[in-house]
């Protein structure tokens, strides 16, 4: 029996090997189709390179592994356009795609929603203004951000070099007692590897960019195996409840 095959599109080059990381462990095909455009984290070029008709060239990309849906890897390039922009963003990549669609701002709050988690503390990587609207987006989905920090790094091809060592100093640094899960929202940086030990050093759910949006992916076709090298998230089935 083929595996089920769940199709990403990435924007430009920085922490894409996340994903056959991941699909080893899961033993799923998790191809990856790339757009390209500034990886500036700066809320207009954002806009941009979330755009309709780069969506639509990374779904054709993708097509020939025929995915059984589509996701579109990029927090800050969906939660920029606000709640509803990121609603219409993955309607359109649906209908474009032929398949089921999402993005990883809305695998965020899938993802905190199935695991009933209300309160949470954001690592951000982006500059402030872009992480605050992030912070807004889990907002207006009824997630309480108790404390937010801001690395300030200006491009996702820096954010890509962080070390194992830097992003979970990052982690440790950031958590709050009363968050229930810390999340980081940037697919540019690698975290698959070191899921455990995060959530081993905070004592708590840790949900990374990267990680929620192979979840995601894998939710949308009713196929998300459990592998507990891959965080809480998939260390058991949880169901999804919508709003």
């Amino acid at each position: 029996m083929q595996a089920p095959t769940v199709g990403f599109i990435y924007p430009d080059h920085a922490a894409e090997d996340d994903y056959p990381l991941a699909a080893a462990v899961l033993g799923t095909r998790l191809p990856v189709a790339h757009i390209y455009g500034t990886d500036l984290h700066a809320i207009a070029e954002l806009l941009d390179l979330g755009s309709p008709d780069k969506l639509r060239h990374g779904a054709e990309l993708l097509a020939p592994e025929r995915p059984a849906a589509v996701v579109w890897a990029c927090t800050s390039g969906s939660f920029v356009y606000g709640p509803q922009g990121a609603r219409d963003q993955v309607r359109a990549l649906a209908a474009a795609a032929g398949v089921p669609a999402s993005s990883t701002s809305l695998a965020f709050v899938a993802a905190a929603r199935a695991l009933g988690v209300r309160r949470v503390a954001v690592a951000a990587s982006y500059p402030d203004d872009v992480a605050r609207l992030f912070v807004d987006f889990l907002a207006d989905a009824g997630i309480e951000v108790v404390a937010q920090s801001s690395a300030g790094i200006d491009t996702a091809a820096e954010v890509g070099t962080l070390t194992a060592a830097q992003v979970r100093e990052l982690t440790l640094a950031n958590d709050h007692p009363d968050a229930q899960a810390l999340l980081i929202p940037d697919t540019a940086m690698h975290t698959i590897a070191v899921l455990p030990e995060l959530e081993a050093a905070l004592g708590k759910t840790v949900l990374t960019a990267n990680q929620v949006t192979i979840w995601e992916g894998l939710r949308l076709i009713g196929e998300v195996p459990t592998a507990a090298a891959l965080g809480s998230l998939f260390s058991e089935r949880h169901s999804y409840v919508g709003r």
